[in-house]
């Protein structure tokens, strides 16, 4: 069988790491890699078979005519990257998270995908760690009971962070439709980032069938000490009235319940968790089921993001889905005060402009 070929946009580590787990599926073989930075480039074209190399993603994949455009960029080109992706005719783009910065681009990305039919997949792929999918194990087998609570806390700041955090919630809460969210963020050193973000927001997110969430992300996040890793800091916690589990992205898994006390070993590995994430694009193309990191299901907890942030500007609760299209993350940054967040103590070298 033809391999599929692959065009992947941006050298970075992520980039490197999505291209040497394409080039390891029997499937795929990555044809081209772009870049502006031309060492970057240089240095990765031999690990890879020494592909098309170019600076300008439009005119590389129209050369190469890629099956997969797959693009690791600073989140800010997403338009232009996925536009490429259509103009090339290639059958499936992956990207990072989050999917766009406001609902307005949001918007333009789904409309893109719907009028063109290209499957799109977006990089939620902590999920396919053995300690995540332990926790999704417990929550799909009925010991915790009914659902009450998922808590996602990472004490990454929003535009990083976030988007991994309402997936694996929602993953975890059986992919339930929000009905409302409401919110509340604070501090502005972090809009300068290339993640650009308030440094710290939390909400609260009312799920259909019943279960209540609540995810917080930056400066005022909650310490895990368990976890060594500033970055693995982040934990996800599914709570029943019979039990609760959590998974720690650094530190396992752990899980109170009828049957006792348990727990589990795991931790974020770019090593085990891409494969599979690799190997569902190829299911996926070859006729099989559709991705987990689908874009619908990405595009819903971009939402719950938009929601937490237009409740955080205006106040009260924001209905979803969400009405109209805006650009939250400008609003929020003119609307948010001048006084700096406040960082929890282990916080505090990451969050410099915090008291």
């Amino acid at each position: 069988m033809k391999k599929l070929s692959v065009l992947v946009v941006g050298m970075g580590k992520r980039g490197k790491h999505h291209a040497a787990a394409f080039n390891a599926n029997p499937n795929f073989q990555v044809t081209g890699i772009c870049d502006i930075d031309a060492e970057k480039l240089k240095s990765a074209a031999v690990s890879l078979g020494n592909p098309e190399c170019g600076s300008d993603a439009a005119a590389l994949a129209k050369k190469v005519r890629p099956d997969v455009f797959c693009f690791c960029t600073m989140p800010h080109i997403r338009t232009e990257m996925l536009k490429a992706a259509v103009d090339c005719g290639a059958k499936l783009v992956a990207f990072e998270k989050p999917i766009a910065l406001n609902s307005k681009i949001a918007v333009e990305l789904k409309d893109m995908i719907a009028k063109s039919g290209i499957k799109a997949v977006v990089s939620h792929q902590h999920r396919y760690g053995v300690h995540y999918r332990k926790v999704k194990e417990i929550a799909e087998s009925g010991i915790l009971g009914r659902t009450q609570m998922v808590y996602a806390s990472a004490t990454g700041w929003m535009t990083h962070m976030m988007s991994h955090m309402i997936d694996y919630m929602r993953w975890y809460n059986g992919n339930e439709e929000a009905e409302w969210v409401i919110g509340q963020a604070s501090g502005k050193s972090k809009f300068s980032d290339n993640h650009p973000s308030p440094d710290y927001i939390t909400g609260m997110i009312q799920f259909a069938n019943g279960a209540r969430g609540i995810v917080e992300c930056g400066a005022g996040a909650s310490d895990q000490p368990e976890v060594a890793k500033w970055w693995g800091k982040n934990r996800i916690c599914i709570q029943g009235t019979t039990g609760f589990a959590e998974v720690l992205t650094n530190g396992g898994w752990r899980a109170v319940t009828k049957n006792g006390i348990s727990s589990g070993e795991g931790a974020m590995n770019y090593d085990l968790d891409m494969p599979p994430y690799i190997q569902e694009m190829a299911d996926w193309l070859n006729g099989g089921k559709i991705h987990q990191c689908n874009f619908d299901n990405a595009f819903k907890g971009c939402e719950i993001v938009n929601g937490i942030m237009r409740s955080a500007i205006h106040g009260g609760q924001v209905k979803l889905p969400l009405a109209g299209v805006m650009d939250e993350l400008a609003e929020l940054k003119a609307k948010l005060a001048d006084s700096t967040a406040i960082a929890n103590s282990f916080n505090k070298a990451e969050f410099p402009g915090c008291v």
